[in-house]
């Protein structure tokens, strides 16, 4: 592994069940959620988080819930805001708080999201994240932390972990943290329950995506393109079937029809060529595609 190479410690994918061992390095494997227990490592393929899978919010998540004070939360360099709601509750369940400086990250999205959410112990260039964390494992832990949250805050916390193991007393159950929202999981189509964490707002559904805002803006976005591809190749064989009518009425000598079947050759080029552009600039231009709608409608 790579990461063997780049450390001191070995680095290694680890089974589901591992005992954790001082001095080694846990690296989730490909397409599998690295959650910890008390004295272990557990491995799941439960639903996506942020839309990918390993995600850090479950790992953060867990080893808050198994190890309270004792954990230190990173957030590194990182595109949208994977890790916020996993920081904060390491900061809530007694943990510190550590993100790279967004100015020293090659992309400061997931960074900037944590400073914005959550209030961190440390905010430090990469180079100086290491010393911090020997110095800190090497630090006595202060007992009794004093963890502002509430019994049913807690539980909350935990039930979402136990989402990432497929517990059916959570999946099953009608009581759950959130509000409905009017929005669907772009994943499974289920509603979304809208929840709140300090300033942060996040969605998950029945089964367990879960979406921060940007994550779900993200995936709705690529909703909206597969739509708009969906859309392009119905009119490309529309353009197709009606000009081979037209070819057929012409040679028929029905010149009604084929002016009739002319025009909506034309509609059906007009708009594919629309949704070319669309595409080719990307999904963005939602005016013109509603006014595409309104045309094809009209034209119905």
């Amino acid at each position: 592994m790579i990461l063997s190479r780049a450390s001191a410690l070995p680095a290694i994918h680890p089974e589901d069940g591992d005992p954790i061992e001082h001095g080694r390095i846990y690296v989730a494997p490909p397409d599998q959620h690295l959650l910890v227990h008390h004295n272990q490592v557990r491995l799941s393929r439960g639903p996506r988080e942020n839309r990918t899978r390993p995600a850090a919010d479950p790992l953060f998540r867990s080893a808050a819930i198994a190890y309270r004070p004792r954990i230190v939360g990173v957030v590194l360099t990182g595109t949208l805001d994977d890790g916020s709601a996993g920081l904060l509750a390491v900061k809530q369940l007694g943990g510190t708080a550590v993100v790279q400086d967004p100015a020293d990250a090659l992309f400061s999205g997931m960074p900037d999201s944590a400073l914005r959410n959550v209030m961190v112990d440390h905010q430090l260039p990469l180079s100086d994240i290491g010393p911090l964390l020997m110095r800190l494992a090497n630090e006595p832990i202060e007992e009794g932390v004093d963890v502002v949250m509430s019994d049913q805050e807690t539980g909350d916390i935990q039930a979402e972990s136990r989402v990432f193991e497929m517990d059916p007393e959570v999946l099953t159950i009608d009581q759950r943290p959130g509000t409905l929202s009017q929005f669907g999981c772009p994943e499974c189509g289920g509603v979304l329950r809208e929840l709140h964490d300090s300033s942060m707002i996040r969605f998950r559904c029945r089964t367990g995506h879960a979406y921060s805002s940007e994550s779900l803006l993200a995936a709705q976005a690529e909703s909206f393109e597969g739509a708009l591809w969906s859309a392009l190749r119905a009119l490309e064989e529309k353009v197709s079937l009606t000009r081979r009518l037209v070819r057929r009425a012409a040679d028929s000598g029905h010149p009604l029809m084929q002016q009739r079947f002319t025009e909506q050759l034309e509609d059906a080029e007009t708009h594919a060529d629309t949704l070319r552009s669309l595409l080719l600039r990307g999904p963005r231009a939602g005016g013109e595609v509603l006014m595409l709608e309104q045309d094809q409608r009209a034209g119905d």
